[in-house]
């Protein structure tokens, strides 16, 4: 008799979700079974849940969502080796081709042709998510699920922060979202002399601060120049974290930098939008693009939170999966960090 199991699916081409049984995958040879303990709601599942154009290329209904989850290997597929049941785990989201110069040259996060788990393919918002062995990363037992659930995100934040070396100096993050509040708490944590973060949300902008963030900024209300000699940045920001995607914060980042500041980019925004071209070549400014998680942030992101990085703040609400409504529904509001779903009990 084929085992069955509750998901949270995208039943149909159209705005919402569904908990629905579906049936439990089977591993393949190379494969892992994981048996999911938490989950955590990233922006692109809400992106999914409203069903914008992005969302539209990718998914294809009716499928499982998900993709941030810890949990633990609940059966091996044939020939994998160096990996056991009863292991807590997490996976890396993008499954790669392997064949690519990007996966050839260990930089497998810009693997041209690879595969999101939860959005390409059936994901982890479910009892038992299914992925490739070499995609399983081994989770410490010391470390909190409720964290390590959305590890997936931390290490984007970890990817972009860490991108530019830090020690001493002054950081402006655009863009208080979950990853532009954790990316707070890693600058300040790898050294950052001042990190300030701008953003129009009062509630996720005091996240930022208690995640240690010398200064909040609602650009709605205040004026970052004052703020930037408040906090004695006296020639601009030394690196920039753009998070948003909004053409303003990023062009305001621009105007704010030091000569021969260094930004790099994560926040996806308008492909048309303006920049302030003629700020980037007369300052020297040095723009980098952010994609995804490279395989060693994994390690940094335990060895941080193990090192005394704490991102409890960044947790607001936590459900059991059937109120996976009132998670969206928080994500939604605006008003909301990181929402955790349980599905243990």
């Amino acid at each position: 008799m084929e085992r069955m199991m509750d998901a949270i699916v995208k039943p149909v081409a159209g705005e919402g979700l569904e908990l629905r049984r579906v049936p439990v995958p089977t591993p393949g040879p190379g494969e892992v079974l994981i048996k999911i303990h938490k989950t955590a709601i990233c922006g692109s599942d809400v992106h999914i849940y409203k069903w914008n154009s992005w969302a539209q290329a990718h998914v294809k209904p009716p499928q499982t969502i998900g993709h941030e989850y810890v949990g633990e290997i609940a059966e091996l597929g044939a020939g994998v080796t160096g990996l056991h049941v009863g292991q807590r785990v997490s996976g890396e989201g993008h499954i790669t081709c392997g064949r690519c110069r990007s996966c050839h040259s260990g930089d497998i996060q810009l693997c041209r042709d690879h595969v999101g788990v939860g959005v390409d393919r059936n994901g982890a918002f479910a009892e038992y998510v299914c992925i490739p062995a070499r995609n399983v990363i081994i989770i410490n037992e010391s470390l909190p699920e409720d964290v390590v659930s959305f590890f997936d995100a931390y290490g984007n934040a970890t990817h972009t922060a860490l991108t530019f070396p830090l020690v001493g100096e002054d950081v402006l993050i655009t863009g208080a979202g979950p990853i532009g509040i954790i990316a707070v708490g890693i600058c300040k944590y790898a050294g950052a002399r001042r990190v300030v973060i701008t953003d129009m949300n009062e509630y996720r902008l005091d996240l930022a601060r208690k995640m240690g963030a010398d200064a909040a900024v609602n650009v709605a209300k205040e004026d970052l120049p004052t703020v930037m000699k408040e906090q004695n940045l006296t020639e601009g920001f030394d690196v920039g974290l753009e998070m948003s995607g909004s053409a303003a914060a990023l062009n305001q980042m621009i105007g704010s930098m030091r000569y021969g500041g260094k930004i790099a980019l994560l926040g996806l925004g308008n492909p048309n939008m303006e920049l302030a071209m003629n700020q980037i070549i007369s300052k020297g400014l040095t723009l980098r693009g952010i994609s995804g998680r490279k395989m060693d942030n994994w390690h940094q992101m335990s060895y941080m939170i193990q090192g005394g990085l704490n991102l409890e703040p960044v947790i607001t609400h936590r459900f059991h999966y059937t109120d996976f409504q009132k998670g969206f529904d928080a994500m939604m509001s605006g008003e909301s960090g990181k929402v955790v779903l349980d599905w243990t009990k």
